[in-house]
């Protein structure tokens, strides 16, 4: 039985994966696991996860799967796996350190209170790292606090965050497969869905570093398809809503028409 279990997705991130394991293992937090999802890397970050895993094998596991379904198909897979092996908390986040592990203490308190925390850049407290520029922080500002919301009617401030703590029965019923949405997409869609059934979601306040190693994998055609998505999701979740069993204020099921 896991308590809270840390999916780290990877392509080619051999150079930050070591670093990111060893500060996770830092935390020194009883019932934190790790598994790493690795997308079928060509500079050997798979067999670099596999050692890991001999180091500790009560505390991290690797998912070894084709590059092909990006972000999305990584954190589905992880995301069964949680659930099958007992996860009670799930934390998603980013190998390259724009996702500092110093805020896990933080969120997993948070998730006693709520069945998603985001860890967000635009809430009070919340900052993104100015060596990314004053541009990309407006691209970054805009197309989450307005456009995004917006159009989808969202309560959450960052909808692109990719850290995030979910409650393993909120994930339980969302229809995973269901998901259809890739890289920023991805994340817009699981808060949207997560809205729209009413879960509780918290938003914490966190610094969003630049990538440590390495070159960002998000294309410019990530972030085309997430502008014209957001309509889609706003089409396909219209009658999304939470359960009517009044048994249990947690319990939602996931219908769509």
């Amino acid at each position: 039985m896991l308590n809270s279990l840390v999916i780290i997705p990877t392509h080619n991130e051999v150079n930050n994966l070591p670093v990111l394991v060893v500060e996770l293992w830092a935390l020194q937090m009883p019932g934190l696991s790790i598994l790493i999802v690795d997308g079928d890397s060509s500079d050997g970050t798979g067999q670099l996860a596999d050692e890991l895993a001999q180091q500790r094998p009560d505390s991290l596991s690797v998912l070894h799967l084709s590059a092909r379904g990006g972000l999305r198909r990584a954190y589905i897979a992880g995301f069964k796996w949680a659930i099958v092996h007992g996860a009670c908390y799930i934390i998603q986040m980013d190998c390259d350190f724009s996702h500092s592990p110093k805020y896990i203490p933080v969120m997993l308190e948070s998730a006693k209170q709520a069945d998603l925390v985001i860890g967000s850049r635009y809430i009070s407290g919340g900052k993104m790292d100015e060596r990314m520029g004053i541009l990309r922080y407006l691209r970054s500002w805009w197309a989450n606090t307005i456009y995004a919301r917006s159009i989808l009617n969202l309560g959450v401030k960052d909808v692109t965050s990719g850290y995030r703590c979910w409650q393993a029965h909120a994930l339980q019923h969302i229809d995973l497969d269901g998901i259809a949405s890739n890289g920023y997409s991805f994340q817009i869609e699981m808060a949207y869905v997560a809205e729209k059934l009413g879960y509780k979601i918290a938003e914490v306040p966190i610094f969003f570093e630049e990538r440590r190693i390495g070159q960002t994998k998000m294309r410019l055609s990530a972030k085309v398809e997430a502008a014209w998505r957001i309509w889609y999701l706003a089409w396909r979740y219209r009658e999304l809503s939470p359960a009517a069993d009044k048994s249990s204020k947690l319990h939602h099921s996931f219908t769509k028409k």
